[in-house]
């Protein structure tokens, strides 16, 4: 997949970035934390998962907006 120029370059690496967001999200493992003591944990499960789902959220609305602006584009060209 090439980059795209001109006003879908910030939805294209925004979208890029979200998603090595939640590559790191689903990295941490906060399943694997629910079982040890909770004076061992590193970060709070709960909102771990939270995190994941609100950055899961983020990268479906900038794929919408990508479609939408992709779609734009071609009504704009068969005016």
């Amino acid at each position: 997949m090439s980059a795209p120029s001109g006003d879908n370059e910030f939805l294209y690496e925004l979208r890029i970035e979200v998603e090595e967001e939640v590559i790191l999200a689903e990295a941490s493992h906060p399943e694997e934390a629910v079982d040890l003591p909770v004076t061992e944990w590193l970060f709070d499960p709960t909102d771990a998962e939270r995190e994941e789902i609100g950055l899961r959220g983020l990268l479906h609305a900038v794929e919408v907006l990508e479609g939408d602006s992709r779609s734009g584009d071609h009504g704009a060209a068969n005016a």
